[in-house]
């Protein structure tokens, strides 16, 4: 993940996706077991611009995970018209997962985010049938926000 500069002081850095969706299946298709994959998640997590810890507040909050996650939306600083947004977590593999929500959502349109279909990005990376209960609805609820801020 490459960082986008804020739009605003008050404002944390943005995830800018190195790659497309297209691409990260790709990858994830050079992975012969489960494992790899999971490694794989949590290192995208690693190379997400850091969440300063003064955006880790109740109002970030995304509710429905049993991990804490807090996101903030934004726009991408190359095009004000796209949607983008800071997320982070405490758990790596969570944290890998909003890298993967990261390439998927941010940089694109409102009107793209609202046709995007999850559940199919999730199958078509395996995730549906890897990821537990749990995680699953965090997905989710994520996606929901992430949504729910595009929109607004």
């Amino acid at each position: 993940m490459t960082t986008s500069m804020p739009t605003a002081p008050d404002t944390p850095v943005m995830i800018s996706p190195e790659m497309t969706f297209a691409e990260l299946k790709d990858n994830f298709a050079l992975f012969d077991d489960w494992e790899d994959r999971y490694r794989y998640i949590i290192d995208l997590g690693r190379k997400l611009p850091p969440f300063p810890i003064e955006f880790q507040t109740e109002a970030n909050k995304v509710r429905g995970c049993m991990s804490q996650v807090w996101l903030v939306p934004g726009h991408d600083v190359s095009d004000g018209r796209r949607f983008a947004f800071a997320a982070d977590s405490d758990a790596h593999i969570v944290k890998g997962l909003v890298a993967v929500l990261g390439i998927l959502f941010s940089g694109q349109t409102p009107d793209t985010i609202a046709s995007i279909d999850p559940e199919v990005a999730f199958g078509d990376l395996g995730l549906d049938q890897h990821l537990s209960p749990s995680r699953r609805n965090g997905l989710v609820a994520m996606v929901q926000k992430i949504k729910e801020y595009a929109k607004a």
